[in-house]
């Protein structure tokens, strides 16, 4: 067993996994939504992110690809989410919270993509 395969295949699931927490629950209650998990999520995208950056194949441009994705989906949301909370004085409304939910679901979407092409790819080199 390779060890470095199992820890990029780790941070890489727990992305996904954490980033599926985050999303998970009602989209305008932001009580459902933890901005610890928020945090922790943006963390390990980034350290994904970086485990990607030595791949030179192309199912790795792929895979970098849509870290890149999900890590700027992301780090909107914060944005979004501080600047509602921090800076612009109105706090979370409704319409804040589907926007910073919505964005979180999008880097979601680039997770699940790179955990199939994970998968996919560990199946191919299996044959």
């Amino acid at each position: 067993m390779n060890a470095e395969k199992v820890v990029f295949s780790f941070f890489i699931v727990l992305a996904l996994t954490l980033n599926f927490g985050f999303f998970m629950g009602e989209m305008n209650d932001l009580t459902h939504h933890n901005i610890y998990e928020l945090f922790a999520t943006i963390v390990v995208n980034l350290i994904a992110m970086g485990l990607k950056l030595g791949d030179r194949t192309q199912v790795g441009a792929v895979l970098l690809s849509t870290s890149l994705v999900a890590n700027m989906q992301l780090l909107a949301a914060a944005m979004v989410w501080g600047y509602v909370t921090q800076i612009s004085g109105s706090g979370i409304t409704v319409v804040n919270a589907s926007v910073i939910v919505s964005l979180s679901g999008g880097a979601l979407i680039a997770n699940v993509i790179s955990v199939v092409l994970l998968v996919s790819e560990t199946l191919m080199s299996r044959r």
